[in-house]
């Protein structure tokens, strides 16, 4: 059945301007108020970009985002990302401590500057992998995990496939180049929303501008840090296979955008295209939270059960990024499956959430059963089965 359900939001003053014509009251004319123009994105001196939203993962802007290129030390975001995944299910914690091997101090480019035989925590790995791109911190971290870097590129591959980087392939830890070592940036944009919504804890150290390990002090290479107060984040990256890369993030009233370039031709070039789609997406677009998770969306009739209503709804919170100042056309359709009969189980889904703007289907979710419904006895699986039939039936008439 399809249920129309209006999403109300807090109402916003519309100026309509009007103009009369001097030489007669008459001739006055109300100019109605045309819908927010959306003008096209900027376009920008990259090889590849895209800008996505946080929270609903609607894409604002993108061009050749599904191109394979080499991602440089955007790969450290995957190696990061595992490093928090593990912390979070307790397998490792920030003080334990990791030996450092020859292999990891050996290892080329940016460093953290750790020393062969050094016991160094997680805690300081993990910074020096996100501030100052260690190579060396990447790979002892590598093989304190997975005991090596080849099956700790396997890890990252088997991760990238279960977050949908379809077009990613990892062989190593660094984004050291390698023919076979390439991402996309919408594969890095995917990921990083990840970063920042499953293990938020973490996501502090990713805004920090400077960090000091053997006494050394290095900077965070991403100049936005400075630049713009409402950037906390992401990475830098730069080979000469890669040029120069940045994934950024920056949230302005309660909205959180993803921007990542690649393939810019400097270190300025890189931070002043992000900043470009940045500002694109924060002027001319909004996101609103549209339902909690758990929210009831609907109460339908369930036959058979031992209790007559399910409680029907979100088991995620629903976000949807629109046109600034288009929230009141905002509009939700439930459709629900027409014949729900027990036993039901939480999680069941059990039908679909469209959101429209205007005639435009801007979203769709999964419909779930918030409550277990249990069969009913042999006497009431009786009677509801004597009451769906004739329902059924004046259905069928009535249509």
């Amino acid at each position: 059945m399809n249920v129309l359900m209006s999403i109300r939001r807090t109402a916003k003053l519309c100026l309509f301007a009007a103009m009369t014509a001097v030489v007669s009251p008459a001739m006055a004319q109300v100019i109605p108020q045309p819908q927010t123009i959306i003008p096209a994105p900027p376009q920008l001196a990259a090889s590849s970009w895209i800008l996505m939203d946080a929270n609903s993962g609607r894409i604002l802007a993108e061009h050749n985002s599904d191109e394979r290129l080499p991602p440089a030390s955007l790969t450290k975001l995957m190696t990061a990302y595992l490093v928090e995944r593990e912390l979070d299910r307790g397998t490792i914690n920030l003080t334990d401590m990791v030996n450092i091997s020859e292999n990891a101090w050996r290892t080329g480019g940016s460093k953290m500057f750790i020393e062969v035989g050094d016991r160094v925590s997680v805690d300081n790995l993990l910074h020096g992998i996100i501030i100052v791109s260690g190579n060396d911190a990447s790979v002892a971290m590598a093989e304190h995990l997975a005991g090596g870097e080849a099956p700790f590129a396997d890890l990252m591959n088997q991760h990238a496939t279960r977050l949908g980087m379809n077009d990613t392939n990892f062989m190593n830890a660094t984004g050291l180049p390698h023919e076979n070592h390439y991402s996309t940036a919408h594969d890095m944009a995917r990921l990083s929303r990840h970063i920042i919504n499953d293990y938020p804890e973490h996501y502090e150290i990713y805004s920090q501008r400077n960090f000091s390990f053997g006494g050394i002090d290095q900077p965070n290479r991403n100049r936005l840090l400075w630049r713009d107060p409402s950037v906390d984040g992401l990475k830098t990256g730069w080979t000469t296979e890669a040029g120069y890369c940045l994934v950024s993030s920056a949230q302005r009233d309660g909205m959180r955008l993803i921007s990542v370039v690649m393939g810019t031709s400097s270190d300025e070039a890189r931070a002043q295209e992000s900043q470009k789609l940045l500002s694109y997406g924060f002027r001319f677009y909004e996101t609103m939270k549209l339902y909690e998770r758990g929210a009831v969306l609907a109460t339908p009739r369930v036959w058979g059960g031992d209790t007559n209503e399910l409680r029907v709804g979100v088991d995620e919170e629903v976000f949807m990024t629109l046109p600034r100042n288009r929230n009141e056309e905002l509009r939700a359709r439930l459709n629900l499956d027409a014949d729900l009969q027990a036993p039901v189980a939480v999680g069941d889904n059990v039908g679909t959430l469209e959101v429209y703007l205007g005639e435009e289907m801007v979203g769709e979710r999964q419909l779930v059963a918030l409550e277990n419904i249990e069969e009913g006895g042999l006497f009431k699986r009786l009677f509801d089965q004597v009451q769906r039939f004739f329902s059924n039936l004046i259905s069928n008439f009535t249509s």
